[in-house]
C-alpha cells in the first residue's frame, strides 16, 4: 500500500468551512463604526470617505465587511431608524446627545438587520460602547432603550430566552 493521492483529488482545493465571525474583530469593528457615524453626523463625511478613512487606519484587525455593511446599512435607513426609534425615546431624536444617537442607530441596525447576531451581544455591545464613548449615565439610557427595540424587532427570540429561564 501507498500513501500516495490520486491525481483528481490532490488538484481539488481544500472545501471551506462556514467561518465564524471573529468576536474581537466584530468588536472592534463596532468600535469604528461608533466613530465613523459620529463624524458622520457631525460633518456629513460620505460612505465612501468613511470606508476610506477607517479602512486605512482603525480598521486594522477588524471586521472591515461587517464594518461596511453596518456603516451603509445605517447610513441609508436612517429615516426608518428613527421612525422605529422615536416611540421608544422620551425627547425627540434629534434632542440626543449626537454620540447617543449614533450609538442607538448602529445598534438598531445590527438588531434589524442581523438576525444571526444575538440581541444580548447587540444590547451589550452597544452598551459598552456607549460606557467608553457617551456621558456619565447614557449606557443606562441606550440599555433601556435597546431593550425594548429587542421586544419588537426580535420578539421571537426575547421571547424564547425568557421562556428557557435566559432572559
Amino acid at each position: 500500500m501507498t500513501d500516495e493521492v490520486p491525481d483528481q483529488v490532490a488538484d481539488k482545493a481544500p472545501e471551506k468551512s462556514p467561518k465564524k465571525p471573529n468576536m474581537w474583530a466584530r468588536r472592534k469593528a463596532r468600535r469604528a463604526l461608533v466613530q465613523a457615524a459620529y463624524q458622520w453626523q457631525v460633518s456629513g463625511t460620505s460612505i465612501a470617505q468613511l470606508r476610506r478613512e477607517f479602512g486605512e487606519k482603525a480598521l486594522d484587525k477588524a471586521d472591515a465587511d461587517f464594518f461596511g455593511e453596518i456603516l451603509h446599512l445605517m447610513m441609508t435607513t436612517t429615516a426608518d431608524l428613527d421612525e422605529q426609534l422615536t416611540p421608544l425615546l422620551d425627547r425627540s431624536i434629534d434632542q440626543l446627545d449626537v454620540v447617543e444617537r449614533g450609538i442607538l442607530r448602529l445598534a438598531a441596525t445590527e438588531m434589524i438587520q442581523r438576525i444571526d447576531v444575538p440581541y444580548k451581544v447587540v444590547i451589550d455591545e452597544y452598551v459598552e460602547l456607549t460606557k467608553l464613548f457617551g456621558s456619565q449615565d447614557a449606557h443606562k439610557y441606550v440599555n433601556g432603550v435597546l431593550d425594548q427595540l429587542a421586544q419588537t424587532a426580535r420578539s421571537i427570540e426575547v421571547n424564547a430566552a425568557k421562556g428557557s429561564g435566559r432572559g
